[in-house]
């Protein structure tokens, strides 16, 4: 009985050794078609590279159209080599036989296929090119490069967040520098015994006397609010789409308001504190003691 075993197991052996042997020269061959389609993938992205670098498309989209050249040529390829090493493999059989397989692989792999569609319509979209200023679920900053996948973003404080394209494309993004300028605001409080009209005069001329301030547009300053110490003056300025030139003009912006004031002998009364202290600033407390004394 153990002998008829191992006869069967030898024959077994043999068959399959036999069936290896004459399959060699299909694998070589598949081997080899893979070998060139590695080949005519890197000549056809090195075409696609001219072609495009004659046109006036966005970087990104020239990483979409080289992925996808790449992509078809390895497909085509596959499919050959394939078809060499199993004769009884075609295609229409392949994709005909993935019925419930492509169903589960689907399930298995949904954020990459999502991440990879989200990909390819960021990059088909107009906005949110490479090199702009965006902000997305807390993250400010440059966008370095966008891939099928992921996309990089370079934060304002220096570090690199890999971010995941199906992110980017299902939340609300932010371009900060879509237009050469965007407006920033200010409030500023002033004292009740003071001219407000003079005070309105010496805020806007502050304000647009500022460089880095847009000076096509007009500086905008209105009352605001009547605060517990003072009256709220909203003012809002035009200044270039870069973070750190907005923080910088509006560092200037607060510098030459104080000097304007200043000048001029307007107060900017300090905010009413109750409950944080438990004393008043001195301007609060002498409203405090006109409220006993009455």
């Amino acid at each position: 009985m153990i002998v008829r075993y191992v006869d069967t197991l030898q024959r077994q052996l043999e068959s399959m050794a036999d069936s290896f042997v004459a399959a060699l020269p299909s694998l070589v061959i598949s081997l080899m078609v893979l070998v060139v389609t590695w080949i005519l993938a890197r000549f056809a992205v090195r075409i696609a590279d001219k072609l495009t670098g004659r046109t006036r498309i966005r970087n990104d989209l020239k990483q979409l159209f080289d992925t996808l050249v790449r992509l078809f040529v390895w497909i085509i390829g596959s499919l050959v080599a394939l078809t060499v090493a199993v004769p009884s493999f075609t295609p229409a059989g392949a994709f005909a036989g993935l019925g419930v397989g492509a169903l589960a692989i689907g399930f298995a792999f949904q954020d990459i296929f999502e991440n990879f569609l989200a990909g390819v319509l960021i990059m088909l979209r107009d906005k949110m090119n490479i090199g702009d200023s965006i902000e997305c679920n807390n993250i400010q900053g440059k966008v370095e490069r966008i891939t099928l996948r992921e996309s990089h973003i370079r934060q304002f404080t220096g570090e690199l967040t890999v971010v995941p394209n199906s992110m980017l494309f299902k939340n609300p993004v932010r371009i900060l520098n879509d237009e050469p300028v965007r407006r920033d605001e200010l409030v500023v409080g002033i004292s009740y015994d003071a001219d407000l009209d003079r005070a309105e005069t010496l805020l806007r001329d502050a304000v647009a006397g500022v460089k880095g301030i847009d000076a096509t547009k007009a500086v905008l300053v209105v009352a605001q609010r009547f605060n517990s110490s003072s009256i709220d003056f909203l003012i809002q300025w035009w200044a270039d789409t870069s973070p750190q030139d907005m923080r910088v003009t509006k560092s200037h912006a607060i510098k030459a308001i104080k000097t304007a004031l200043d000048g001029e002998g307007i107060e900017i009364p300090y905010p009413y504190v109750t409950n944080t202290f438990k004393e008043a600033l001195p301007i609060d407390r002498a409203h405090s003691q006109d409220k006993r004394a009455a």
